[in-house]
């Protein structure tokens, strides 16, 4: 039990995490971050209003031709294709045989335009520790998690069937919609249209749960059934579905196609290492999300018995564990060191996945794999901590490749998301976008877009203030 940091307390068994010091327990540190950027926003507030009446006076007829020429620059500087960087090419354990899918030549390069060529991308510094060898995963990516920089990819917007990790973004969906204390009695019309195999907490027609109960059988035991009550809690699959692809959109995550809310097999249901890392991240600012994810076991409710003397009915609870094996420790998988969720998945055509958050001293990590081809036990656990070892130790030795974007920021009409470095804040393209598309002539359009600028730097204030997020100090391990 000391392997895994179990202690004993008056309320049950606890599996103790990395303290969150680091975190929003230091609200006066908060407090002179925001008070900074604060001042920021109001300078440039201000900068608006004297620069506004002048504006379109000193506008250059270059300026939209040096915006892209930008653009390419910042390709030429690190947009060379890192296979042919050192530290690169010695990361992939797949061997490419015949019929295995490849990935497309062009994808999508939300976040940079790097993040869009296949094969691996890296860019080490001096003294940068290599990747490591054994990765064989078709796609898969390394991030930090606050920030939002991208510190090597490997396919990372690869559309493929992402299998029970697209359950994040169904809990990024519903979670925030209903009251945990609500109680359900189900019905048979709940548990309908539930893949054949799929995977099941135990939900029984006739009983009656909890959200929360649901939540534990999503979460810990990637329940099909606990998905559907909570769906058609939510006013049925259909609708279900309609809100994952448009909360989708808002996060721009552009490769995810919701079929099913359960992420079972479906023709079409995709999506990508870099859009399970949005969903993890924008749920991990939710604390029962981040709850949820981090812990261990829990006591689910059982059916309805009769007492043995006949007099009257029972009902006890059973056991569930939590499915993420660098979290519980299962099947011979060392439990990672800091680790507090977030989602696996295994399907048929998915294969493996696995989106996971671990903490080491400041610095928290994001890492998503899909469908490792080793034929090592595990392996999709095995390799996002080979992969999670590698970013602790390089994330201050290599230049980002890319940048997750942030939760939130603007709309997704399918060419406005966040490319690049600005990306990590989601602003600095969208106000260029803002101030530069369907704007009136004239110096009161130059306002509108320097104010259009300034409304987008609010709202990345208001997102650097509040997106640090504390990880649970303890993934419980819940005696109900």
């Amino acid at each position: 039990m000391d392997g895994l940091g179990v202690q004993l307390s008056g309320r049950g068994l606890y599996v103790r995490r990395v303290p969150n010091s680091s975190y929003c327990s230091d609200r006066s540190r908060r407090s002179r971050r925001a008070g900074v950027l604060g001042g920021l926003c109001s300078a440039a507030l201000a900068l608006s209003l004297i620069v506004a009446p002048g504006a379109h006076a000193d506008e250059a007829p270059g300026d939209q031709g040096d915006h892209s020429s930008g653009q390419d620059r910042r390709t030429g500087q690190d947009g060379q294709d890192s296979r042919d960087s050192p530290g690169s090419a010695q990361n992939s354990d797949r061997k490419e045989a015949a019929g295995e899918p490849r990935p497309p030549a062009q994808m999508s390069t939300v976040g940079g335009t790097r993040l869009g060529r296949p094969g691996t991308q890296v860019q080490p510094k001096a003294g940068a520790p290599k990747l490591p060898k054994k990765v064989s995963a078709r796609s898969w990516i390394v991030s930090d998690a606050e920030t939002g920089e991208v510190l090597a990819s490997h396919n990372a917007h690869w559309k493929l069937a992402p299998a029970s990790t697209l359950k994040m973004l169904f809990a990024d969906t519903v979670l925030p919609k209903l009251p945990k204390e609500r109680k359900h009695k189900v019905e048979p019309s709940d548990l309908a249209g539930i893949g054949e195999g799929s995977s099941l907490v135990g939900v029984k027609e006739g009983e009656t749960y909890s959200v929360h109960d649901l939540w534990l059988g999503v979460f810990l035991r990637s329940g099909n059934d606990a998905v559907h009550v909570l769906s058609a809690l939510n006013g049925g699959v259909d609708k279900t579905v309609a809100e994952m692809n448009k909360k989708a959109r808002t996060l721009h995550a552009r490769d995810t196609k919701v079929v099913s809310p359960d992420g079972y097999d479906h023709k079409g249901q995709v999506s990508s290492a870099y859009d399970l890392s949005l969903f993890a991240r924008a749920g991990m600012q939710n604390p029962d999300f981040r709850d949820y994810a981090a812990t261990a076991t829990a006591k689910f409710p059982g059916a309805t018995e009769k007492k043995k003397d006949g007099k009257g009915t029972r009902r006890e609870s059973f056991e569930i564990q939590n499915t993420n094996r660098l979290l519980t420790g299962a099947d011979g998988v060392d439990p990672y060191p800091g680790i507090a969720g977030v989602k696996n998945g295994s399907t048929t055509n998915a294969g493996t996945t696995f989106t996971g958050v671990a903490q080491r001293g400041d610095r928290v990590l994001l890492v998503t794999v899909m469908h490792p081809g080793a034929e090592e036990p595990h392996a999709v656990y095995r390799e996002t901590a080979r992969l999670l070892d590698w970013g602790f130790s390089a994330a201050d030795k290599v230049t980002p490749v890319g940048a997750l974007a942030a939760p939130g920021q603007g709309t997704d009409s399918g060419t406005g998301a966040p490319h690049g470095k600005t990306a990590q804040a989601g602003g600095a393209a969208d106000a260029r976008a803002a101030a530069q598309s369907d704007k009136p002539s004239g110096g009161a359009g130059t306002a509108l877009g320097i104010t259009a600028g300034v409304l987008v730097l609010l709202a990345l204030v208001a997102y650097g203030v509040h997106r640090r997020w504390p990880l649970p100090e303890l993934a419980r391990r819940r005696r109900r």
